[in-house]
């Protein structure tokens, strides 16, 4: 995968606002019909699996429905024209998490970037295919299935055992960090021997490692530079 661009300075504010998105109303679509609110890397963004015969996706500053040969198109402005486009309400509760943005006014523009949004696709796609090498990795011990969760707007996945497990994830910004990083947190670090003074530990929102996007290494496959990451935290936290 060719190197990433440099972020567009809007990266923050479409991200904010593509996580209100997923979060209030493409999920829980999906829920509806299936119980489950998982999101996935798409075609040069994100969007649900299919589910009874239809996608639901973005892609820059457009919202495609997929239902089966029909197509429909639409570009993002606010929340309720989504939903109304789409067919399905608002829904405040059921893919929120603790860090989830709040609803807002569900009738003001998104302001969507479409370069920006199609920067948070390019993330999340080398994000995807690097953690699905790392939990086909031989030593990834019970590894979970790559997803995007809504209400974090981040994939992520769980390897380890009962005291070694962490989640592996690629955060397109937050509160503690605000531009694009790679994560491992610990779960249970306390049952653990962590040298904390080993560099690897450098996380200091939680328990863990990150690698920010503005420290890859110059030219480097980021697909490449995300699996040696995990790979390398993986090995360390199994270790400890």
């Amino acid at each position: 995968m060719e190197p990433f661009d440099p972020a567009p300075t809007s990266l923050v504010e479409t991200r904010l606002a593509l996580h209100r998105l997923a979060t209030y109303v493409i999920a829980p679509a999906r829920y509806r019909r299936t119980e489950r609110f998982g999101l996935r890397s798409t075609e040069d963004g994100f969007g649900t699996p299919q589910f009874d015969g239809r996608r639901i996706r973005v892609v820059g500053g457009e919202l495609i429905d997929e239902r089966e040969d029909d197509v429909a198109r639409a570009p993002i402005t606010s929340l309720s024209a989504a939903a109304e486009f789409l067919g399905e309400p608002i829904d405040p509760e059921t893919a929120a998490e603790h860090d989830s943005p709040p609803v807002g006014d569900s009738d003001a523009d998104l302001g969507i970037d479409a370069a920006a949004s199609l920067w948070l696709g390019s993330w999340f796609n080398a994000a995807f295919d690097a953690l699905n090498i790392v939990r086909a990795d031989a030593a990834s011990v019970d590894a979970s299935e790559p997803q995007l969760w809504p209400g974090h707007f981040d994939p992520a996945i769980e390897i380890g055992d009962e005291n070694h497990r962490g989640s592996y994830g690629a955060s397109p910004g937050d509160e503690s960090i605000a531009e694009p990083y790679l994560y491992l947190s610990a779960w249970w670090p306390d049952r653990l021997n962590l040298d904390r003074e080993d560099p690897i530990w450098n996380a200091t929102a939680f328990v863990g490692a990150v690698l920010k996007v503005s420290d890859f290494p110059t030219g480097a496959d980021p697909v490449e530079t995300a699996t040696q990451f995990w790979l390398t935290a993986r090995d360390a936290l199994a270790q400890a």
